[in-house]
């Protein structure tokens, strides 16, 4: 006798596909970091501030007022006007020994310090990528470049930094190649290793042995791999480069102390600290500010484009 039919539904042989999640695309794991977001968010109001500083000074900032010396922060006092009239200004950080106004020379000086660190971070990352390149990919001069580098690095930065400026004239020129001397070696050992291991995958041997032409193969095989590293070791040059001109400025060997930065408003405080600490508390606020939201923002970067990083998150 045959068996009778069953009348259950027949159950299908493999049961349906669920598509995989989309990953997150790099962007979205930028702005899911809080480092990212506070570090960016910082930053970009301090250059903000350097971008309006003529329209939020409350004075020039190189305007000497005998008559206004050394008051704290909030009080008034009155000017002389180009044109021969007087106004009353309010001083919300208070005036330094000359009476110029600190809130307009810290919102001045947020330019000068912040263009030094970004004009230090691309010529740092510049000089030593190309450097890098040739020291990683040429392998006769690489012994011989990277000599020249160990070298550099064995003096302190901020040692080799004072020699630099010794032996030129203070001015911003000067202070920014100060930095940078001490910042490329860096820069060229981080290049020199990715090329290093780049250079052994397989996919360059192959374009190696099928006669492509060596920029042509640097530029499309190679390059693409140093930006992430180079991004991230570009902000750390930059709060570096903020801070170590903020040390020469105070030393009296950086940027002419008539420029106001905030290495020179310290530096000009510090005699009467004591009585009116306002000279170097709100000039190192914005210092301290900007150089930890870099370095966050550095931090951040790191954690999301280095995959090694990635795998251990």
């Amino acid at each position: 006798m045959t068996a009778p039919a069953s009348t259950e539904p027949l159950a299908s042989a493999e049961a349906p596909a669920v598509p995989a999640p989309a990953k997150p695309t790099v962007w979205r794991k930028l702005f899911r970091s809080p480092n990212v977001v506070v570090g960016l968010a910082i930053v970009l109001v301090m250059v903000f501030i350097g971008l309006i500083a003529p329209l939020i000074a409350t004075s020039d900032p190189t305007a000497i007022n005998p008559g206004a010396r050394n008051r704290h922060p909030m009080a008034e006092s009155t000017m002389r006007l180009d044109d021969g009239t007087r106004a009353t200004v309010k001083h919300y950080m208070g005036t330094d020994t000359l009476g110029r106004d600190v809130f307009s020379r810290v919102v001045y000086g947020a330019r000068v310090s912040i263009f030094i660190g970004v004009a230090v971070a691309v010529l740092s990352v510049s000089i030593g990528l190309v450097i890098g390149m040739v020291a990683g990919y040429i392998r006769w001069l690489d012994s011989i470049i990277m000599r020249i580098m160990d070298g550099l690095m064995a003096i302190p930065a901020i040692l080799l930094a004072i020699a630099v400026v010794s032996l030129s004239r203070a001015g911003l020129v000067s202070v920014i190649i100060a930095i940078v001397v001490p910042e490329v070696p860096r820069v060229v050992r981080l290049v020199r290793s990715v090329v290093l291991s780049v250079r052994e995958e397989p996919y360059v041997e192959a374009a190696v042995v099928s006669g492509t032409p060596t920029v042509k193969l640097v530029i499309r095989h190679i390059l693409p791999n140093t930006v992430a590293p180079l991004i991230v070791q570009g902000t750390f040059i930059c709060a570096s480069a903020i801070l170590v001109e903020a040390i020469l400025s105070f030393l009296g060997i950086g940027i002419p102390p008539d420029v106001p930065t905030w290495g020179n408003i310290m530096a000009e405080g510090r005699q009467l600290f004591r009585i009116f600490p306002h000279n170097i508390l709100y000039p190192g606020i914005f210092l301290a500010l900007t150089v930890l939201a870099v370095n966050m923002l550095g931090d951040g970067l790191r954690d999301t484009l280095d995959p090694k990083m990635e795998k251990r998150g």
